[in-house]
């Protein structure tokens, strides 16, 4: 199999699987994020650029690492823009953690909600829960 440089154009099912995302899911993010602009070509061919791969891996942080919604990534972007996410690689939460005592991040002015342990116990309680009882769905029980 041929590796491609760095550098090259990726097909929306090479960034797929780089990214562990069907590929209806990062075709549906091209309508919710105009960032996000593949080149077309014949046949409707998608080609992916390195920076939309970096854009894309953050925002699948921003959404399943750090549990924005949506919209809330859409915010983010225009509140720092995207240029920032791909700059700054995103899969360390760097928008998310705080950097002071009043939970906004310097200049950025983006706060930030924690869980207190007891909470996260619950949650952790009730994800169990939900686990077991699709497993029970799954054995037909």
């Amino acid at each position: 199999m041929n590796i491609k440089s760095p550098e090259a154009f990726r097909t929306i099912s090479e960034v797929s699987k780089d990214l562990s995302l069907p590929q209806h899911v990062l075709r549906f993010w091209e309508t919710k994020f105009v960032q996000i602009r593949p080149i077309k070509r014949g046949g409707g061919r998608r080609y992916y650029r390195p920076e939309d791969i970096k854009l894309l891996r953050g925002i699948k942080s921003l959404l399943y690492n750090d549990g924005y919604t949506i919209r809330g990534v859409q915010k983010v972007i225009k509140e720092i823009g995207a240029k920032k996410i791909v700059e700054n690689g995103i899969e360390n939460n760097f928008f998310t953690e705080t950097k002071n005592d009043n939970n906004e991040m310097e200049g950025n002015n983006i706060s930030q909600h924690h869980l207190g342990e007891s909470k996260r116990k619950k949650l952790m309680n009730v994800l169990n829960d939900l686990v077991d009882l699709r497993k029970k769905i799954d054995q037909g029980e």
